[in-house]
């Protein structure tokens, strides 16, 4: 079974997301509460980490929150969802994540929206 740690190879904690963005850790705690961006724990101690790829410049990649809602919505959890985004996709074609990146969210979308029923 694939998972998110066989697909991400940049994971970031979320000090790093506040140092790399020059935005306070208050901030970035409100990116993941609302699903501006996802990640999962891993490593060794468990820390909570999110994919490099999520953030563009100084901030959450555009179009990322309401993927990731609509994915939560289709009863993906964190890990799920971003295998999904990092997963290529030869109809796309590439990955989710590389489309969103490029500011191409409606297909994306719309493939997110068909997973939910």
């Amino acid at each position: 079974m694939t998972n998110s740690l066989n697909l991400v190879d940049d994971w970031l904690t979320l000090p790093d997301i506040a140092d790399a963005t020059d935005v306070g850790i208050s901030k970035v705690r409100r990116w993941v509460e609302d699903r501006a961006i996802a990640g999962i724990k891993h490593g060794s101690p468990s820390v909570f980490q999110v994919p490099a790829l999520f953030l563009k410049e100084d901030a959450p990649v555009p179009h990322l929150r309401g993927t990731l809602v609509l994915l939560a919505d289709a009863g993906f959890d964190d890990d799920e969802a971003i295998v999904w985004l990092f997963t290529p996709d030869d109809s796309l074609p590439g990955r989710p994540i590389d489309l969103l990146r490029e500011g191409n969210k409606g297909e994306v979308r719309r493939r997110a929206q068909a997973l939910a029923f």
